[in-house]
């Protein structure tokens, strides 16, 4: 892959090979951010799962303490008598079996979370190969089918985030964005890599965190010391 003028620059000012302390890690990511925008911290953990095998899959969600400083845009599939509690709570786009038929249709997917009443699911399910690739598809162990709509609607919104492997055993989350106070981007990431060890299947077997890496939208990767984990879990506590 080629890499701009700026990540190469800021690639030389750090040692790629090292780990460090999760502190020094996130400042570093801070330093070396350089565009012209806030750029998103995101958190790369590598775990120790088979992700073939159905009961290694790691997924749910984690409320981030200090949010992740982005505007999320929600979007609720619910029948008449829970639109209103949606639409209170703040959602940006709310429907039943019309909302479902306008997507169908074409209609332009504005929305970062998909949340539906359960009994929605039957005309949700039909968009399976429309928000399914998108990572949009509602599913309850994300937190995103729920009868309580009016309270997931304010939880994503204030900095819930979905987490789930990849094909590789890798879990990607954003963390915050590089205009954070550092202690706001630790205690983030501190309360996910708690959530990810709760949430470690029984089938893991061997070391289940083997890896964490850091990183801005544009910046290069920092190696996290993952056997200083246990000082950062601290911070969740």
């Amino acid at each position: 892959m080629k890499r701009g003028k700026r990540y190469l620059e800021a690639a030389k000012r750090y040692d790629r090979h090292a780990a460090y302390p999760p502190d020094q890690a996130l400042d570093l990511v801070k330093s070396l951010a350089g565009a012209r925008f806030d750029e998103t911290v995101e958190a790369a953990f590598r775990l120790g799962i088979d992700p073939r095998k159905a009961d290694q899959l790691v997924r749910g969600t984690v409320s981030l303490p200090h949010g992740t400083g982005k505007q999320v845009r929600v979007a609720v599939f619910a029948s008449p008598d829970k639109q209103g509690e949606a639409e209170e709570a703040g959602a940006d786009l709310v429907g039943g079996k019309e909302l479902v038929e306008e997507i169908q249709a074409g209609r332009d997917l504005d929305f970062d979370i998909a949340i539906a009443t359960p009994d929605m699911m039957a005309e949700v399910g039909k968009l399976g190969r429309i928000l399914g690739p998108r990572g949009l598809m509602p599913n309850p162990k994300a937190g995103t089918v729920t009868q309580d709509v009016g309270k997931a609607v304010q939880e994503f919104k204030a900095g819930r985030i979905e987490y789930r492997n990849d094909r590789y055993g890798n879990v990607h989350v954003p963390i915050g964005k590089v205009s954070f106070p550092l202690d706001h981007l630790v205690e983030n990431l501190a309360t996910v890599a708690a959530e990810l060890i709760r949430a470690r299947p029984a089938a893991a077997k061997g070391r289940y965190l083997r890896s964490l890496v850091v990183s801005s939208t544009m910046g290069p990767g920092v190696r996290v010391d993952v056997n200083k984990i246990d000082d950062l879990l601290a911070r969740a506590a």
